[in-house]
């Protein structure tokens, strides 16, 4: 019911109350690709009333759905919207190595696309990408350029710097004539920043306004030495080939994984679009109703884990999977002080791999370049590949401490395993897997259908379950063990070994272990941004990328202490929740991210 009303109220949201009509789209370009958008079109624009367009790219390691404030907006207001997936994301094709600027990963395909629709303005369109989108957006200038008829009027970067030098390292106005805006991060993790010749930062991004490419980009190429300097969220014209063109940097106080999650990034988008292109249907661009959207979408990823819990205890019901239902749990362990002490000292151990481990991966060069770049064919997902690593050496960690524990303490004080359901018997394992397998393929049905009718998924920023193309399921194969390797594990290590009572309730021993199993990558994100905000700059040694791919796992990991504490105590079994964590996971995984071929 969650997902129905999620979909049914995100649906609503996104339309503008059924004024803006979505399509789903997909076809293969010019490229030879086959490329995935969605398409936005407002009641009234027709080929006699023809509307300015935007074409919106994601960053790196997303899909066309993390453009959705952006297009809600401005479909709202009348533009014709492109959302797209870029190429080796989501549902478009993978991207071959080396050819990330083909067709600007296919900004400038979708460029051509929406120019062909007979209802768009093709004098007035506008490009938008966020961080690697941006980069899109600005190897799009090059084949606009060179084009018969230049396509591309005006350009908003979102975390990404401008081009502000040509191949000799002189300043440039790389973008012509054409309107161009930047929204510039002040704790970018990435971008505007200045070097000196070896490499050495000189200025951190919230300095980035003052320094001299950024005053360079506001004089429209020219070098800024000796001239007032120029300041942010200020609108700057220059008659450039005969044409009036616009230059500005809006400099907000907040990171790059926030830009597309900001009212303050819309306002800018919107308030620089209508400068350039002109706004079919004003509307105050502080006036904002995609929030409500997110908070559907949210609903629905509530729902979906709701179904989860609720769908496996009520196949427990069916004649297939009654012999799975137990009639009483195991005993929840006493509170004695040896007992205690391996749950804390457990903890702390966890907590402290998990910690140092992470940091070990992610600061290894090697590792580092296969996270960005994949090793295909074998591992064509590197960003999930370092996840997955990281996930399978602390499911082997948590392993070896409870074995450690029921060696040297469980088994002297009565634990029996078979009654905990860490050896439940083959059947009962067999039969659980496959009750899993069933609940979880259930569960992306249900996304399907939603997406079908409704063209919504479920979400909150950077935490979603969207649809995905067969050949993700071939390509989740792969990760699965290294998921399997950890959730499993946790699941007996929450469930079997650690379960019982704190001040007298068992939700509190639940709850403690939600928050352990978070603890780690909450210590290390909160480290990271306190740095940041003190210094300006991130921890040394450790990647602005890595601290933003604990975000979801923050929100993932304490519900899954949840999801498996259910269904364990409907079965005492560990494995069922255990898998279809690892199952979930593992799908969501591979569904939001890069894909690399050879």
């Amino acid at each position: 019911m969650l997902m129905l009303v999620s979909s049914i109220g995100a649906s609503i949201v996104q339309s503008s109350g059924g004024t803006a009509t979505i399509h789903d789209m997909s076809w293969v370009t010019g490229s030879g690709k086959t490329m995935s958008a969605l398409l936005l079109v407002p009641d009234g624009a027709s080929e006699t009333d023809k509307r300015p367009a935007i074409v919106l790219a994601h960053g790196w390691w997303n899909n066309k759905e993390m453009q959705d404030s952006n297009y809600v907006e401005l479909a709202r207001r009348g533009y014709v919207v492109l959302s797209i997936d870029m190429y080796g994301h989501a549902s478009s094709d993978p991207l071959q190595e080396g050819h990330e600027m083909d067709a600007a990963t296919g900004m400038y395909d979708g460029v051509k696309e929406i120019a062909s629709l007979p209802y768009v303005d093709t004098t007035k369109i506008g490009i938008s990408g966020h961080s690697n989108g941006a980069r899109a957006a600005n190897w799009a200038i090059p084949l606009d350029d060179a084009a018969a008829t230049p396509l591309i009027r005006s350009v908003y970067l979102v975390d990404n710097d401008p081009i502000y030098v040509d191949s000799a390292g002189a300043y440039t106005n790389y973008y012509g004539n054409r309107d161009v805006g930047v929204m510039a991060d002040q704790y970018d993790e990435f971008f505007f920043r200045s070097y000196d010749k070896s490499g050495a930062e000189l200025t951190p991004p919230r300095e980035y306004i003052g320094t001299p490419n950024a005053q360079s980009f506001l004089n429209f190429g020219a070098d800024a030495s000796g001239t007032p300097a120029k300041e942010s969220y200020t609108t700057y014209t220059q008659t450039v080939d005969g044409t009036d063109a616009i230059r500005e940097i809006d400099n907000p106080a907040q990171t790059h994984p926030w830009g597309p999650f900001s009212k303050q990034e819309v306002t800018s988008l919107l308030t620089f679009f209508d400068k350039s292109l002109g706004t079919p249907d004003p509307i105050a661009p502080g006036s904002q109703i995609w929030q409500v959207k997110e908070g559907f979408n949210a609903l629905g990823l509530v729902g979906f884990g709701m179904f989860l819990v609720a769908f496996a205890i009520a196949l427990l019901g069916t004649r297939a999977f009654a012999g799975l239902r137990t009639t009483r749990t195991a005993a929840l362990q006493p509170n004695s002080r040896g007992g205690l002490l391996w749950f804390w000292g457990g903890l702390v151990i966890s907590a402290i791999v998990s910690g140092v481990s992470y940091w070990i991966i992610s600061a290894d060069k090697s590792v580092g370049a296969v996270s960005f770049l994949g090793d295909p064919p074998l591992n064509p997902q590197g960003a999930v590949w370092i996840i997955a690593l990281w996930a399978s050496v602390n499911g082997v960690v948590a392993v070896v401490i409870m074995a450690v524990s029921y060696l040297a303490f469980g088994r002297k004080n009565g634990l029996d395993l078979r009654e905990i359901g860490v050896l439940p018997g083959w059947k009962k394992f067999g039969q659980g897997i496959l009750l899993g397998l069933i609940v979880v393929a259930s569960a992306f049905v249900l996304v399907f259908v939603f997406a079908y009718f409704f063209t919504t998924d479920f979400r909150l920023w950077v935490l979603a379950i969207p649809t995905f193309t067969p050949n993700k399921l071939a390509i989740a194969l792969i990760y699965l063990p290294f998921f399997l390797v950890y959730f499993l594990a946790n699941s007996v290590a929450i469930n079997a070994f650690n379960r019982f009572t704190i001040f007298g309730r068992e939700w509190g021993n639940t709850a403690v272990l939600a928050l352990a199993n978070a603890i780690a990558p909450l210590i290390l994100v909160v480290a990271q941004y306190s740095h940041f905000f003190v210094t300006g700059d991130l921890i040394p040694g450790f990647g602005g990328i890595n601290s933003i791919w604990l975000f979801p796992i923050l929100i993932i990991l304490p519900v899954a202490a949840v999801v498996t504490r259910k269904i364990y105590r409907a079965t005492n079994n560990p494995y069922i929740g255990g898998f279809i964590m690892a199952a979930v996971v593992t799908v969501v995984a591979v569904s939001n991210t890069l894909t690399y071929t050879k």
